[in-house]
């Protein structure tokens, strides 16, 4: 059913640079079947779009709020995204 769907634009702040969140987020991402793409932005957040059944988009929120071990999360900002901006797989586009 595609009301199961569900996908955010997602925005990491912290120490999130230079420390594989990228890497590690695809891995997470892939792990919990989810679609999407990750990115570094030039004022040192990370950015995402995650799509993917409710529970599993959930369930990523709250791991990148963690982070991987040598990342300092402050803050994880989400909205709402259109479900057909995401790729089929989950890739790190920058």
């Amino acid at each position: 059913m595609m009301s199961d769907v569900k996908a955010l634009r997602v925005r990491v702040s912290g120490r999130v640079q230079g420390v594989s969140f990228r890497y590690w987020t695809l891995r997470e991402a892939e792990a919990l079947g989810l679609s999407g793409w990750v990115r570094n932005e030039p004022d040192g957040t990370v950015s995402a779009l995650i799509k993917g059944a409710e529970p599993a988009v959930d369930a990523m929120l709250e791991r990148l709020r963690e982070g991987p071990s040598a990342a300092r999360v402050s803050q994880v900002t989400s909205q709402s995204a259109d479900p057909a901006e995401a790729p089929p797989d989950f890739r790190i586009t920058g």
